[in-house]
């Protein structure tokens, strides 16, 4: 019998490989409601533009609210009432090659990557970017724009 291919994860599908909540992020829309979906994360028109729109709540979270480490990061990207955020922080550490409550510093290019290809898989199951995360990352943003988005 011929195998029925998988359905993307939901995170893919919607361009949205940080699972952003929808904040009216400039150029998203409100994922569309279906069977089991109750909207509430962003939907991007391209990959490039959800990459960006994670790229950009990473630096927000290290810039303007100086969460500096692994744990902060998570803790306030994927909270405990929604996610396995234990789990979560030591996945993202081993990746990073951290220790969890390490400081991060000021969010630098391979950072930032780091961070996003580490949040894609686990939000994910899978990146199926390759460099495209890299080039994303390697324009980060001049300033924190005041509006944020909560993940998942």
């Amino acid at each position: 019998m011929p195998q029925t291919p998988t359905r993307p994860p939901r995170g893919i599908r919607n361009n949205n490989p940080g699972n952003l909540n929808f904040a009216h992020q400039p150029g998203a829309v409100l994922e569309p409601a279906g069977p089991g979906i109750t909207p509430r994360f962003a939907r991007f028109p391209t990959p490039e533009a959800g990459l960006g729109a994670l790229r950009d709540q990473l630096c927000r979270y290290m810039v303007r609210d100086g969460i500096d480490t692994v744990t902060g990061i998570i803790s306030k990207w994927a909270p405990p009432s929604e996610n396995n955020t234990a789990a979560y922080i030591r996945g993202v550490a081993h990746v990073l090659g951290v220790e969890p409550d390490a400081t991060l510093g000021l969010p630098t290019p391979g950072l930032i990557a780091g961070l996003m290809r580490a949040i894609i898989r686990f939000e994910n199951g899978q990146n199926p970017y390759g460099a495209l995360v890299e080039q994303v990352a390697a324009t980060l943003p001049p300033a924190p724009s005041q509006g944020t988005a909560r993940a998942s």
